[in-house]
């Protein structure tokens, strides 16, 4: 997720690769931070449970037609490749979860 704001453009990512690497990302220019890069290895079982938690929700059958367009407040992303299958979601940032409707 990110925005282009005051502090110039801001986002927090995850992610995932198949051969257990966990990287995050966290871009915040308040007070002149810089961006902070982590990188992880995990283990098989990790990731069998995060292609469990993926397959059982059923995303890939569902999309984001209907959800709020990015706008200059920001925008939030989820991409989800797994088993050869793609798929991109993209809506509008929001602040705090009252705002979902």
């Amino acid at each position: 997720m990110g925005h282009k704001g005051k502090f110039g453009h801001e986002f927090l990512e995850f992610e995932f690769r198949g051969d257990g690497r966990l990287r995050y990302s966290n871009n915040s220019q308040y007070k002149a931070e810089n961006l902070i890069r982590k990188e992880v290895y995990v283990n098989e079982i990790i990731l069998d449970e995060l292609k469990r938690i993926i397959a059982d929700s059923n995303i890939f059958k569902e999309d984001d037609k209907k959800w709020p367009e990015p706008n200059r407040v920001g925008r939030q992303e989820l991409e989800i490749i797994m088993d050869g299958k793609h798929k991109p979601f993209q809506t509008s940032k929001f602040g705090s979860y009252g705002e979902v409707q």
